[in-house]
């Protein structure tokens, strides 16, 4: 079924727009007129002209993809994953009440407020109609959805249980998005405060510093060691500012491309496993997301090696992605899987020794929620420690370089106090 871009007046006189499917015009008029909107204009909104409009005001960009015999072109604008949880439950909602997979598609199609993932579920819908299965018509948008996500869809239409993988896969992408915004919510104080820190010192040695200063430099007197070194700090600042721009600028960009490079990825993830406080915290993060993810799969019908080959690109790090690939390899040579987790010291003991007990008991997917369930609680409760530990040191240090400016300044004027009694 066609989707129409349309203009129109609402009864209030109010001008309108938006997207919706209809056979034909005629039919696109008399479904708007039903909901009190008088049409002045219509197009046919294929996926290239509707991508087109959105990158003109910045919404979206388009990605060319080769496929014989199908449109190349499809939407890159990601849908918020929380309104994809959200459309997710919706969907499984509807399938639960017996209402067609087309018509429940429409519904949701109806009910979006971004106009980008309206369009998106309109394509869908328009390709299940067409004859396509769910997780192909999703497929044709990667910025909306996952592989994770195509392939649970994929699995629970295979076994005949879309509707119980949606509600999974809805709770699934709800807990990953709590976690995601626990760690940014840890992640931003610290942030702000460097940053507010920095913009304060900033101030203070190139507009305060100078004027107050300057009267030592006249005197001749020897002044204390913190004092020139706030000196020399200050004169470097105002003098040399875009030198300093310019190195930092360097420095970030080196940085990053270095972060590109195979190598540099994996001393660089395998050094934030080692690190102090942040070490522990991301490992449990990491190891919560593979248990999650692929108990989730597991429960959806999703074959192991396919989970596996989907789980290992979510974790974050290069370091327990190669742990992964390698069980991955292991498991094709008949091992089982807790095995090469267990020779990799990546993982702890507790968790692959539950992994085990998982294979041999047949309740693999039961023991990977136990294990997300316990290191989802420790993972809140590091991040509550964390948090609260770095309130202190951050006030401590912008404290500290305060103070340390204040009495660089103060002590060469009681030298001289003392100098002239």
């Amino acid at each position: 079924m066609p989707v129409f871009a349309y203009k129109g007046l609402a009864t209030t006189g109010k001008q309108v727009s938006g997207v919706q499917d209809a056979d034909n015009l005629r039919a696109l008029k008399l479904a708007l007129k039903r909901d009190g909107i008088y049409l002045t204009g219509a197009h046919e909104a294929n996926l290239r002209a509707a991508e087109m409009a959105e990158s003109a005001v910045g919404l979206a960009a388009f990605l060319l993809r080769p496929a014989a015999g199908l449109r190349a072109r499809q939407l890159r604008r990601d849908a918020n994953r929380s309104q994809v949880a959200i459309l997710t439950r919706q969907l499984g909602v509807l399938l639960k009440a017996g209402i067609p997979l087309s018509e429940a598609l429409g519904a949701l199609v109806d009910q979006a407020d971004s106009p980008s993932l309206k369009r998106i579920l309109a394509d869908v819908k328009t390709q299940v109609n067409e004859g396509s299965a769910l997780g192909d018509a999703m497929a044709r948008h990667p910025g909306s959805f996952e592989p994770l996500y195509i392939n649970m869809v994929r699995a629970g239409e295979a076994s005949g249980s879309l509707d119980t993988v949606l509600f999974r896969l809805a709770d699934f992408l709800e807990a990953q998005n709590r976690l995601r915004g626990k760690v940014l919510s840890a992640m931003f104080y610290p942030i702000a405060m460097t940053f507010i820190g920095t913009a304060i010192m900033g101030f203070l040695m190139v507009t305060v510093v100078p004027k107050v200063t300057a009267m030592f430099k006249d005197t001749g007197q020897a002044l204390p060691w913190n004092t020139r070194l706030m000196i020399f700090v200050s004169d470097l600042i105002g003098g040399y500012w875009w030198l300093i721009a310019i190195m930092a600028t360097g420095t970030v960009y080196g940085f990053r491309s270095w972060l590109q490079t195979s190598k540099g990825r994996t001393t660089y993830d395998g050094l934030i496993l080692r690190l102090w406080l942040v070490g522990p915290l991301a490992r449990m993060i990491a190891i919560s997301r593979f248990a999650k993810t692929l108990a989730t799969m597991l429960a959806s019908g999703v074959p192991l090696l396919a989970a596996l080959e989907i789980v290992k690109n979510i974790l974050g790090n290069v370091t327990l992605t190669k742990v992964v690939e390698e069980a991955k390899e292991s498991i094709k040579e008949g091992e089982s899987i807790a095995a090469p987790l267990k020779r990799s010291g990546q993982f702890p003991p507790i968790v692959t020794h539950m992994i085990a007990v998982g294979e041999r008991t047949g309740q693999l997917e039961t023991m990977l929620e136990n294990v997300a369930a316990s290191y989802d609680i420790e993972t809140d409760m590091r991040i509550a420690r964390l948090t609260t530990l770095l309130e202190p040191l951050m006030i401590l240090f912008m404290g500290g370089s305060v103070a340390f400016v204040v009495f660089s300044i103060l002590m060469p004027i009681l030298q001289m106090n003392e100098f002239v009694s």
